[in-house]
């Protein structure tokens, strides 16, 4: 049994939909908030709208920005998002997910120094304004391919993720390489800054390594088992970072509050109650974060987009039937991020999960912010399909149903198969046109 296809022709179609199947959505027919400025917790934003990191697959040699990773940030510049969060740029070779993912070395600083300004120029000349930059800095952990074959680095062994091919006990990362780890994030944080980033993202989602930890129950040692251990990587690596760079450089994170894994496995769930989503844990670090470590912005995420798809990205394409409505799957996301914004409204959450509403997208978005459930909303998927979305937004009052993310999921497919990533669909230059 498929679910039904994405067919809504108006946003009161749709929210009714989602009513039926019990889904809770905010939404607002006024999306003018979105294009408002905010200041939160000293961050300034010249609207609400982020393009989330979205890794493309292609760098070049020495993994520095190729052709192709350059036109992507032109484009995203071309928006007129007020921050642009850059894809996922490993700190270690080995921590790289793929041969052609980004990589930060002293050597090739000058490389993302140029692209960078090359994004703030865009921008400017276009929209009279400097988006806000933010490097997120990764460590593949279980998923590491440096070398064009698995590698992997892994926090424990995961049964779930493993299953008849359980992964050899010598890939489990050491405490010592741990703490070596905390201060590579420090280092990652000070070349961030030299390059001339605005921020550093000490990536903890979606399962690579800092996330993995988060769930790391059955781990023995300093980083396993209690909630001061399984969160004790995350809390150096930004302390690390912290220590490494100057006051007005922003130290954030994308994080995971909710794996949609049972116990002991996933992060966001209680003992005993499946996959039911439980915020405390995840409540109680954002409160360290920000009370304990000065952290002002945190980008909201959930799941995993290897193992539950659609949990993060909800879709009515994909390699396998969901156990539920996509519109459940946004409703669940919104929630998410709403409770971490409305537990802490002295902070700049951002929302993630706003592509597959479409055409109704920016509505959701509008909603939310509204609301109080973000300060700013997330657009990765339809980046890709769709940049100039906003600007289109901002002229019509609404965007093109004809041009934005048909959540078919080929752009992830591509990113799995280690290929140039980007929209089959819709973008022409890239690939011959794909039907969906």
């Amino acid at each position: 049994m498929e679910h039904e296809k994405f067919h809504y022709r108006s946003l009161d179609d749709m929210l009714q939909r989602a009513a039926e199947v019990g889904a809770e959505i905010p939404a607002s027919q006024d999306v003018s908030c979105l294009f408002t400025k905010t200041e939160k917790a000293g961050i300034e934003l010249e609207n609400r709208f982020v393009i989330q990191p979205m890794e493309g697959c292609d760098a070049a040699d020495d993994g520095v920005p190729g052709e192709l990773t350059r036109r992507r940030y032109r484009r995203f510049a071309q928006s007129g998002a007020a921050l642009i969060w850059v894809e996922a740029i490993a700190i270690l070779e080995e921590a790289r997910a793929k041969p052609n993912q980004l990589c930060l070395k002293e050597r090739n600083l000058d490389a993302f120094k140029a692209m960078l300004e090359d994004i703030r120029e865009t921008c400017m000349k276009k929209h009279g304004f400097a988006p806000k930059l933010i490097m997120q800095a990764a460590h593949s952990g279980r998923y590491a391919n440096p070398n064009g074959y698995s590698e992997p680095i892994i926090a424990y062994n995961n049964p779930l993720f493993e299953k008849d091919k359980p992964i050899d006990p010598s890939r489990i990362i050491t405490d010592g390489e741990l703490r070596a780890l905390e201060e590579r994030f420090g280092w990652a944080a000070a070349m961030a800054e030299k390059i001339g980033f605005d921020g550093v993202d000490v990536k903890c989602c979606h399962r690579y390594l800092l996330s993995e930890f988060l769930s790391a129950y059955t781990r023995e040692g300093e980083y396993g088992g209690s909630f001061e251990n399984r969160t004790r990587l995350l809390r150096n690596s930004i302390a690390a970072a912290k220590a490494a760079v100057s006051r007005e450089f922003i130290v954030t994170s994308r994080l995971n509050v909710y794996d949609g894994f049972p116990y002991p496995y996933g992060f966001g769930v209680k003992e005993n109650e499946g996959i039911t989503p439980d915020l405390t844990e995840g409540l109680r670090l954002v409160d360290i974060l920000r009370d304990e470590l000065g952290v002002n912005m945190l980008d909201i995420t959930i799941g995993n987009p290897y193992m539950n798809p659609h949990v993060n990205r909800p879709y009515d394409r994909g390699n396998y039937i969901p156990p539920e409505h996509p519109l459940e799957g946004v409703a669940r996301l919104m929630h998410c991020v709403g409770a971490v914004q409305k537990h802490r409204p002295d902070m700049l959450i951002i929302g993630s999960g706003f592509s597959y509403p479409r055409e109704f997208s920016v509505n959701v978005a509008a909603g939310m912010v509204e609301s109080g459930g973000c300060t700013a909303a997330g657009f990765g998927r339809m980046a890709f399909a769709y940049p100039q979305f906003i600007e289109d937004l901002k002229q019509n009052g609404a965007i093109d149903g004809k041009k934005v993310c048909l959540s078919c999921g080929e752009c992830a497919k591509l990113l799995r198969a280690g290929q140039c990533s980007g929209c089959v669909v819709r973008d022409r230059e890239m690939y011959k046109p794909v039907e969906v």
